[in-house]
């Protein structure tokens, strides 16, 4: 008892809000932009901290499982930029909408799917978040459509969303998000082209993260602009005091409350690019160093990190202490060690469920198996 009256005093202590400078967004198209200031209250801090912390020890143990060969198949990390989808989804409401493409595990995690189901999704087990049949690059929950395969296939899928937000008459809109590897695309620019001409409420967002596959922007493409891209669409590109806007969790989310505004006053569709960068390589199948130098990873981890900028924000503007930071730290990990028990433990889901969820809300039917003897029955 006098632990927990200690500690409440201590708590007390804490100023329970600080504001912070964020420098102007490059803009396109609009006159006016995001606050150039952001108020981070106490809770909001210790919120963002453990679900950037949580996103980055999921995905090193997926790292992990990977190659004890547990984890099987594609799969893309996300470690290095979770102040992306933080920021993002602190700056919508559960209704909205998201979709994203391969590198989706943060999103999974920030849009409330729980640790130990995305592990078991990654893990092909019943207990995960598509029982099993997605995998790395197919998860999805209320709200969030993936997860997508096909390079830049999600971009025309997420304005289809916007256009359902419109149709029904829902005051909600959709975030839809691509890399710049995608950005180069025909598709994407077709969807700007209807998206504008239908005014929908869809947010594109571009992760640059500056590699795509493993070229270089500047290889890849002759205008890096990314931002500017929509050409008759508005765009920003925030820029924040450590240059890195993807990499700060409140310049992404300053950024996104313009946006999502924007689109909700019924004025059409907007771009966003944020410049973030990926730790490991574009898959696990690939090291990373081949096309960057390891000095160069290194950099970015001491300087832009958006944990530790986080972090360093807290502690230096008395909003959390480095005891109080390193207990989340604690009980993070023991979170991701029970998902991945979990993980490795639960069942596979029967053969049989091959055949289940390919339509909704439809009378079972039969699905051919593995050879034309087999038949198996669809429930929806």
């Amino acid at each position: 008892a006098s632990r927990v009256m200690v500690a409440s005093r201590n708590y007390a202590d804490f100023a329970n809000e600080a504001t912070f400078e964020i420098k102007k967004c490059d803009l396109h198209r609009l006159e006016e932009g995001p606050s150039t200031t952001a108020v981070l209250t106490r809770e909001e801090g210790l919120h963002y901290y453990k679900t950037m912390q949580t996103i980055r020890r999921m995905e090193l143990k997926s790292d992990q499982l990977y190659k004890q060969k547990i984890i099987r198949g594609f799969c893309h990390l996300y470690d290095g930029q979770e102040a992306c989808c933080v920021g993002l989804e602190v700056a919508i409401k559960p209704t909205d909408h998201v979709i994203t493409a391969y590198r989706a595990h943060g999103f999974t995690y920030a849009r409330g799917v729980p640790v130990r189901t995305i592990l078991a999704e990654l893990t092909g087990r019943k207990g995960g978040c598509v029982k099993g049949k997605g995998g790395s690059m197919h998860m999805y929950t209320k709200n969030f459509y993936g997860g997508n395969g096909i390079v830049g296939a999600q971009v025309p899928l997420g304005a289809g969303i916007a256009l359902a937000c419109k149709y029904f008459g829902k005051n909600e809109i959709c975030l839809t998000l691509y890399g710049d590897g995608a950005a180069n695309q025909g598709q994407i620019f077709e969807t700007y082209n209807m998206a504008a001409l239908w005014k929908l409420p869809c947010v594109f967002i571009c992760e640059n993260n500056r590699y795509g596959m493993g070229t270089s922007v500047e290889r890849a493409a002759a205008s890096t602009d990314y931002y500017k891209r929509g050409d008759f669409i508005p765009g920003l590109r925030a820029i924040s005091v450590y240059q890195v806007d993807g990499m700060d969790v409140l310049s992404v989310r300053e950024a996104a409350k313009f946006a999502t505004e924007y689109c909700r006053a019924g004025k059409g569709p907007i771009l966003m690019e944020l410049q973030t960068y990926r730790y490991h390589g574009h898959s696990m199948s690939d090291p990373g160093i081949s096309y960057r130098t390891r000095e160069e990873i290194q950099e970015v981890r001491s300087k832009s990190d958006p944990i530790t900028l986080l972090k360093d924000r807290m502690i230096n503007n008395n909003l959390a202490s480095i005891e109080e930071l390193k207990e989340i730290d604690v009980a993070v990990r023991k979170e991701i060690e029970e998902a991945a028990q979990f993980a490795t433990t639960d069942p596979e889901p029967p053969l049989e469920e091959l055949g289940h969820h390919i339509y909704f809300n439809e009378p079972p039917f039969e699905v051919r198996g593995p050879n034309q003897w087999i038949k198996y029955k669809s429930v929806s």
